[in-house]
């Protein structure tokens, strides 16, 4: 990929590639945005149900780990294809709406049902890595906390979250970075009202060998984007170790 990016169609070496990269502007802040707000909605999610999947006995935890780990045990482009007959205008909801006179309602190929589509296929990432954390933490420490005269929001606040954030980031590191480049989803989902960077180097590719230095310097800039948001997101973490605040 770096040769393709660092050269012209010729082998040569240039930086011809990078020069018309601001027409791909508008994909590239668009899936750095769909990708925040996935992430952010896959961990308003995951938080929450790991926290209670810790408080379960054994055996719920494992059932409820198995429901997790489902979708995962089905092909990816299986999972976003079946959101189609879900939501399509023929689609299970809208059948069912227009027994009662409602729609067809227009929920397919739209900006939303694409983060629909990154939260559900992502989310298994965010709850695992949390739950795996979650599940470690000494449950002294809160005991402590609540005989000190914390309320259970003090105790999630200043015991449990500090001690969980190595899964937090885990989680936003596993949803984050298959989001920022996903192209799959966008296209079943989206159509062709939603195009990201994956949607746009998938077309340069196909184009032909003409187009794989521009494809291929679009990919070297997608994955020094996401190497700095990881080495960003690893200093959160470490600024984090700083202990527990009762």
């Amino acid at each position: 990929m770096g040769y393709y990016a660092l050269t012209d169609a010729n082998g040569v070496f240039s930086f011809s590639n990078f020069a018309n990269l601001g027409r791909y502007k508008n994909a590239f802040l668009i899936s750095l945005l769909y990708a925040f707000i996935s992430t952010i909605i896959t961990l308003i999610i995951a938080y929450p149900l790991a926290y209670f999947m810790t408080k379960c006995k054994p055996s719920t935890q494992r059932f409820m780990m198995i429901l997790t780990m489902l979708p995962m045990w089905t092909n990816f482009l299986i999972r976003t294809y079946s959101w189609i007959t879900i939501l399509s205008n023929t689609g299970i909801i809208n059948t069912v709406l227009q027994k009662f006179g409602i729609g067809p309602l227009h929920l397919i190929n739209r900006p939303g049902t694409v983060i629909l589509g990154m939260v559900y296929d992502f989310l298994p990432y965010m709850i695992l890595p949390i739950f795996n954390v979650m599940s470690k933490i000494d449950n002294s420490l809160i005991g402590a906390a609540e005989d000190l005269g914390s309320n259970r929001l003090n105790v999630i606040k200043k015991v449990i979250f500090p001690l969980s954030l190595p899964g937090v980031i885990s989680g936003i590191t596993m949803v984050f970075v298959p989001s920022v480049s996903t192209f799959y989803i966008s296209q079943k989902l989206g159509g062709n009202k939603t195009m990201l960077i994956g949607d746009v180097i998938e077309y340069l590719f196909n184009l032909g060998p003409d187009y794989y230095n521009v494809a291929s310097s679009i990919s070297l800039v997608l994955m020094m984007i996401i190497l700095v948001s990881l080495f960003i997101m690893n200093r959160v973490s470490d600024g984090e170790d700083g202990g527990v605040l009762i």
